[in-house]
């Protein structure tokens, strides 16, 4: 592998593998090669080394002594790729021989790679890592959207506008899918308005391959060759294109590298069609009716829904149904009423539309929500798909979400936990007694880490904050103000998500007065960043945006509240690094899992939430802090205002006191007996090796013993 290869080979080697994102050794000697251009490129090792010539690489590594550490880095990775040495070679059977194909929508690897929007898309890379790490056998399929999801600009007045800009893809971990007679891979899926072509990328993440279908394709229409530009982007007709490329056209890209899963993975409904393509090659390939296609299908496929909130299920009419789907339609030997029978509650129900939900629920023996609480509601949501049975007897489980831990842990938390977990901590981080280490670390040291995190976290906002007033050209004492904002000694607050309005961002904020009180305090202050993207198309998002635009411009609040635009993987990560405790308070039980706040347990933060999600079943009362009692209320104002009131007395009698309790030598001993416990009971638990070893266990092996779905050119 070392063999004729200079140093500047080993370094682009390192670069088209992702695995390099979760090394922080790696990571630090991209950003060594050249600190300046790294920041200024995304942290993007392609684009760096398309920057920075062979030759003067060689001069780098000569004046910085990087050669050693380009070496190790290189052949760890040959190391990590070529090992038989894993969980998943001991644990995943016929996997081995079949791989798992795990289709989403959105895959959020690394900021360098905008091909996200949020905590699906995370979650979903969070899942290629893991399965990476474990050694488990899966093929990750998506969508390659040439302009990502928006970038975002707030105005004056702080109103959200989207600006997008497409990539270059030579600048990108891409490489392009060939046959084996080195000709391109291009997939065709056949509308009544003709078909749709795109030609296949693929993304080295560790030992997973991620499969991406581009539609910009010589052929096609105009409209078509923009067709997978954009997450979320468009409208209704350009969503059921999408999808229709991502489950169809995934199907199909499996089926020309001569991939044969095991187990189909849907994550979400998005890639639902992708079933249905599978029953028609089941059709021809053994001569089967539909049913009995159907029935084999649904035996080695699983599906996950993500949400209780009905704008997440999308949902088509007959006409736009029939004019994408009419030709698998014919195929499938389905009239275009039994069409829409298969994505309707009630089958017989003209009325009722196409839902990709029902269709996914349908078309899977093995169905799962993401956190406990999630799968409770999800059955009582779709309990109408199996009406003989009660709400705890329908088939829908829950695997409860988690985050991979080498992804978000900071550097200087990972130096930590080297020094005093078990030398193989990182291969079993789903142990309990992994975690029990943190036990060992000294009060004193581990305060002054998060503090050394926290300031590194203010420093990043600091000068973020100071960019945005300049770029809307606000008075110059504003960027001024903003360089010297926030005190690292003082109790930091976080939120950061998508900005939909059963999240509530604004619920503190409920009392202006009263905030502001805590804010202010001389003895006790509170500081507040937040961070966030609304939905291009949610008016109500971006007026909770423009609302924590004018608490950040309102006099008192101009130290002590921030807000980051442009939220991405590298916000989120110097926020959940930094912050000392992190805000959830969605509109119980909306909010399915969510995955922010296990981040900042990691790094030592303290989460604040409502019992919703993933912190239904956390919290203990020692590990956090917890916002009302779990309760809900139809009239959502009147819950709206209870959350309130609990949020602000959680605020004044605990957290707040129990932050600034210091002893005589200056450290918050409850505090950190706090910090210390959440790590301990939470990071075995809620991270993304536990997760995935529970997918191999409660569904991949389970379907994988299935009929062969035939995969033939």
């Amino acid at each position: 592998m070392n063999a004729g290869k200079t140093l500047y080979d080993k370094l682009q080697v390192l670069a088209r593998n992702l695995w390099w994102s979760w090394q922080p050794d790696v990571v630090a000697l991209f950003r060594d090669l050249d600190p300046k251009r790294w920041r200024e490129l995304a942290h993007n090792p392609v684009a760096l080394l398309v920057e920075i010539p062979p030759r003067e690489v060689d001069e780098r590594a000569a004046e910085q002594v990087l050669d050693s550490r380009i070496n190790y880095a290189f052949r760890r990775l040959g190391e990590y790729m070529t090992t038989n040495e894993t969980w998943g070679t001991t644990h995943t059977g016929p996997l081995q021989v079949r791989p798992v194909a795990y289709f989403s929508a959105e895959f959020g690897l690394h900021e360098s790679l905008p091909i996200y929007s949020g905590g699906l898309g995370v979650l979903s890379g969070d899942h290629l890592k893991s399965a990476s790490d474990l050694g488990v056998p899966l093929v990750g399929i998506g969508l390659f959207y040439t302009q990502g999801y928006f970038l975002q600009r707030l105005d004056s007045d702080g109103w959200q506008h989207e600006d997008y800009i497409s990539v270059e893809i030579d600048r990108l971990p891409l490489e392009a899918v060939h046959d084996k007679t080195g000709a391109p891979v291009i997939i065709q899926v056949e509308t009544r308005d003709g078909p749709i072509r795109a030609h296949v990328w693929r993304v080295q993440v560790g030992r997973t391959m991620l499969l991406l279908l581009d539609s910009n394709v010589e052929g096609n229409s105009p409209e078509d060759r923009e067709l997978t530009a954009r997450l979320y982007g468009g409208d209704v007709r350009t969503r059921i294109r999408q999808e229709l490329m991502l489950g169809v056209g995934g199907i199909r890209a499996l089926a020309a590298l001569g991939i044969d899963p095991g187990a189909v993975h849907l994550n979400e409904g998005h890639s639902a069609f992708a079933a249905l393509e599978m029953v028609r090659r089941r059709m021809q390939a053994e001569a089967m009716g539909f049913r009995d296609a159907f029935r084999e299908v649904a035996a080695q496929t699983c599906f996950t829904t993500h949400t209780p909130v009905e704008a997440g299920h999308d949902r088509f009419d007959s006409r736009l149904l029939e004019e994408h789907l009419g030709p698998l339609r014919d195929e499938l030997g389905l009239s275009e009423h039994e069409l829409m029978g298969l994505g309707r509650v009630y089958p017989e129900n003209s009325s009722e539309p196409f839902c990709m939900t029902v269709l996914a629920l349908k078309a899977s023996s093995r169905a799962n929500a993401v956190s406990g609480l999630h799968g409770r509601v999800t059955r009582r949501i779709w309990q109408s798909l199996w009406p003989s049975r009660g709400p705890e007897e329908v088939p829908i489980g829950h695997i409860t979400n988690g985050v991979h831990v080498l992804s978000w842990l900071a550097p200087q938390m990972h130096r930590l936990y080297d020094r005093h977990f078990a030398p193989d901590w990182p291969t079993r981080t789903s142990r309990p007694d992994v975690w029990a280490g943190i036990e060992r670390v000294d009060d004193g040291e581990l305060w002054e880490t998060h503090q050394a995190l926290k300031a590194s976290m203010l420093d990043f906002m600091r000068r973020r904050v100071a960019r945005q007033y300049r770029r809307r050209h606000e008075p110059d004492d504003f960027a001024q103000q903003a360089e010297q904002l926030f005190d690292v000694d003082t109790l930091t607050i976080g939120f950061a998500r998508r900005f939909a309005t059963y999240k509530r961002a604004d619920l503190i904020f409920s009392d202006l007065e009263r905030i502001a009180r805590l804010v202010l305090n001389s003895k006790r202050p509170v500081q507040l960043v937040f961070a966030g993207k609304a939905h291009p198309r949610d008016e109500a998002g971006k007026r909770l945006i423009q609302k924590a635009m004018h608490t950040v411009r309102d006099p008192r609040f101009r130290t002590r509240v921030a807000f980051l635009e442009d939220y991405d993987i590298n916000v989120a990560r110097h926020m959940v690094q930094g912050v000392d405790v992190w805000l959830n308070n969605p509109r119980r039980p909306q909010e399915a899992s969510g995955t922010s706040g296990q981040k900042a347990v990691l790094n030592g933060g303290l989460n604040l939430s409502i019992l919703d999600g993933w912190w239904a079943e956390a919290y203990d009362g020692t590990n956090g802090f917890a916002i009302g009692g779990g309760w809900s209320h139809a009239d959502s104002s009147v819950l709206d205002a209870r959350d309130a009131e609990d949020l602000y007395r959680v605020l004044e009698n605990s957290v707040i006191p129990l932050y600034y309790d210091r002893d005589e030598d200056g450290l918050p001993r409850g505090w950190i007996e706090r910090m210390k416990r959440a790590i301990r009971t939470l990071g075995w638990r809620f991270n993304a090796d536990r997760m995935v070893i529970d997918y191999v266990n409660e569904a991949y092996l389970l379907v994988a013993g299935g009929s062969s779905c035939v995969m033939r050119r």
